[in-house]
């Protein structure tokens, strides 16, 4: 069964015509390298799981919030860098970016790798396509040098696009995607960036960890090899992931006032970074609209919000709420709810997908050592 893979689904149709650039402050490391007192530091600041920084082998990538639609930071290809602009997208697995040889309008308007002007550039005869949520890309696939964060991984197997989806890719602000979810789903076997981390021990454990900032305020992160303890004071709850595909999980209902209103015998949820809001099967939108007096487009009276009640999601037997100021969205003068009707199929079924509106409520740590995702409820 061919998987789709979710970036995309509400993500790209809400890109807007002008860009934003990430400029990327300097990582502790690098402070502490620039000025010879990395060395010392790690003799003095061995491993601690208490501790907000590690070791050398664990690195912060900061993320632009982009109107809370979208969140991406910068990476490099090839010696020396080309930089580019990438959602760490964890709905899907494989990196590509625009190339010289792309001949698509998104690509006019975003950074283009030239292979040429690399030394570390490896040339395959493989071709790439990947189907996304609002389209498709196709390329070709080459090796070099990746480098996100201060993090360096040579012989990277990525894409360079030769064609992207219509109107979608010229609009956003990002110019291409570093997937974060399972090999199993990576378009022509391509080995995903994490796996080629893990493989090369350049993370001290394998895992990744993301927190999205709100109403497009600074501070976001995706961290690899690590868990920031200052955003874990609530504890963590660990849910198992349900299908090595994507970061896939089991939901067991979702309630209101203690009342399962969908999924109600149980259900798979995708947690993805690439997508906006929350999406579900139509009849589980019906439901939640009509549960919360919304019209059949979704909106609701900006006057009623505060008097709304929470959405609960079940995990594992644990409660995750979603608050009315996290899933209702106010454009306008229009509060509108923040769920998307659609039928996503995996091979485990027709699943939901937890996308950035749920993702802002929570740390999340996605455990490729225990395939697990953890979720620690934000202050």
């Amino acid at each position: 069964m061919k998987l789709l893979l979710l970036f995309g689904l509400v993500a790209l149709a809400q890109c807007l015509p002008h860009r934003i650039t990430l400029r990327k402050g300097k990582t502790l490391r690098q402070s502490l390298k620039e000025h010879g007192l990395l060395e010392s530091y790690l003799k003095q600041h061995p491993y601690n799981p208490a501790a907000k920084y590690y070791s050398s082998l664990s690195s912060s990538e900061p993320m632009q919030n982009y109107m809370d639609n979208s969140y991406y930071g910068t990476i490099s290809i090839g010696t020396p860098a080309q930089d580019f602009t990438v959602i760490f997208d964890t709905g899907s697995s494989n990196l590509w970016v625009p190339s010289v040889y792309c001949s698509s309008l998104a690509c006019s308007d975003h950074k283009r790798f030239n292979p040429a002007d690399s030394s570390t550039f490896v040339s395959t005869n493989d071709s790439l396509y990947i189907a996304y949520g609002t389209g498709s890309m196709t390329g070709v696939l080459g090796y070099d040098t990746v480098r996100v964060a201060d993090i360096k991984i040579t012989n990277q197997i990525f894409g360079l696009s030769e064609t992207e989806p219509g109107d979608f890719f010229y609009y956003c602000p990002f110019d291409g995607i570093l997937g974060l979810a399972y090999p199993s789903i990576s378009s022509s076997g391509a080995t995903p960036v994490f796996d080629n981390m893990m493989k090369e021990d350049l993370v001290s454990r394998d895992l990744f960890s993301v927190y999205l900032s709100k109403d497009e305020e600074k501070g976001s992160f995706v961290l690899f090899g690590a868990i920031d303890y200052d955003y874990v004071s609530n504890g963590i709850s660990w849910i198992p992931v349900s299908d090595e595909t994507y970061w896939q999980i089991t939901m067991d209902r979702v309630s209101i006032d203690d009342e399962a209103v969908a999924c109600s015998d149980s259900c798979q949820a995708i947690v993805d970074t690439g997508t906006s809001l929350l999406a579900m099967p139509y009849e589980d939108l019906e439901s939640l609209y009509d549960t919360l007096g919304a019209s059949s487009s979704g909106e609701v009276q900006c006057s009623s919000v505060d008097s709304l009640p929470d959405v609960v999601f079940y995990l594992n037997s644990a409660a995750f709420p979603l608050t009315p100021s996290a899933y209702v969205v106010e454009s306008d003068g229009v509060c509108s709810l923040a769920f998307e009707g659609m039928d996503v199929s995996t091979e485990s079924g027709v699943s939901w997908i937890l996308g950035d509106v749920f993702i802002r409520e929570y740390y999340v740590i996605f455990n490729r050592a225990k395939n697990t995702v953890g979720l620690s409820r934000l202050a």
